[in-house]
C-alpha cells in the first residue's frame, strides 16, 4: 500500500496530497536502527590515552641477587624497585603502580579501536527503516512529540526561506506544541529536548536559516544519519520534509 502525505503551505494549510516513495514502505527494524546509531556515535568518540612511558622514566630498578652490587637483600627494606643514587644508595620506591609517581596499572590506550563497524547494506537498511518510522504517528507520539497534524509533514516552496524567524513561523503553524516543549531545557546538562528534524534536498537557504531553532535539526538528503532520525536509538522522530527533499529521496533509492 502506497503511503500518502499532506503538503502544507507556509501558513500551515493543506494544498495537496503526495504519494510517498517506496523507501517509506520499508519495515521498521528497531534492532537494526539501534545498531546503526551505536556505530555512528562510536565514530565521534575521541581516542584518549596517557603518555606511553609515564611513570617508567626513572632510575628505579629491582635487584634481587644477594651478591649483586647495591642489592636490596638483608637491608631491612621492602624489596621493590627503588631509585638509585651515587654510591649505590637506594632511594624512594618508583616504577610500580602502588608507588608514588609510579605507572598506572591499566591506563587507557589511544590505539584502542573504539569504532563499532557496521556493514554498508545494514546501515542503508537502518536509514531506510528510520525514514519509514517517521511516517508512523504512533511511534512519533511514543517518543514524546506533541503534534496534531498527520505525519510526515511535507512543506511546499520552503527551501528558499532564508530567515530564522520565517522558518519558526512556518513550523509554529504546524507543530507549535512541540516547539514549546523543546524550549524547556532538561537534565543535568540542561539540554533542549529534540523537536523536529527538517530534511532538505541540498545546499539551500533553509539549511542555514533553521539551525538556531531550539531542538530543531536540519540536514540535507545526502548527509542523512540514522542518529538524526532516531536520537537515542529510538525510531519515530518528528520529521518535516520539503517537497524537493521527498523527490531527492525517491531518486536516492530507486527500488
Amino acid at each position: 500500500m502506497v503511503k500518502k502525505a499532506h503538503i502544507y503551505d507556509k501558513e500551515g494549510k493543506v494544498v495537496s496530497d503526495l504519494s510517498l516513495p517506496e523507501v517509506f514502505e520499508t519495515e521498521v527494524r528497531a534492532e537494526v536502527i539501534r545498531r546503526a546509531v551505536l556505530s555512528e556515535e562510536s565514530k565521534e568518540k575521541q581516542p584518549k590515552g596517557s603518555y606511553r612511558w609515564a611513570g617508567l622514566e626513572t632510575s628505579a630498578r629491582y635487584i634481587g641477587r644477594k651478591e649483586a652490587y647495591a642489592t636490596l637483600k638483608n637491608r631491612g627494606q621492602s624489596r621493590l624497585p627503588r631509585e638509585f643514587f651515587g654510591g649505590g644508595r637506594p632511594g624512594r620506591v618508583r616504577y610500580i603502580p602502588s608507588a608514588v609517581s609510579g605507572r598506572r596499572a591499566h591506563p587507557p590506550k589511544p590505539e584502542k579501536i573504539l569504532e563499532e563497524k557496521i556493514n554498508k547494506k545494514e546501515w542503508d537498511l537502518a536509514l531506510r527503516s528510520a525514514l519509514a518510522a517517521t511516517t508512523v504517528k504512533e511511534l512519533v507520539l511514543n517518543r514524546g512529540h506533541k503534534v496534531d497534524v498527520d505525519v510526515p509533514i511535507v512543506l511546499k516552496d520552503a527551501e528558499s526561506v532564508s530567515k530564522t524567524s520565517d522558518v519558526y513561523k512556518i513550523l509554529a503553524n504546524l507543530i507549535s506544541m512541540d516547539l514549546e516543549r523543546a524550549k524547556e531545557k532538561r537534565g543535568r546538562n540542561k539540554k533542549h529536548p529534540k523537536s523536529a528534524v527538517i530534511i532538505v534536498s541540498g545546499d539551500v537557504p533553509l539549511l542555514k536559516a533553521a539551525k538556531n531553532i531550539p531542538g530543531v535539526d536540519v540536514v540535507a538528503v545526502e548527509n542523512l544519519k540514522v542518529s538524526l532520525l532516531a536520537p537515542g536509538a529510538h525510531p519515530g522522530r518528528l520529521a518535516v520534509y520539503t517537497e524537493e527533499a521527498v523527490k531527492a529521496l525517491a531518486e536516492r533509492w530507486k527500488l
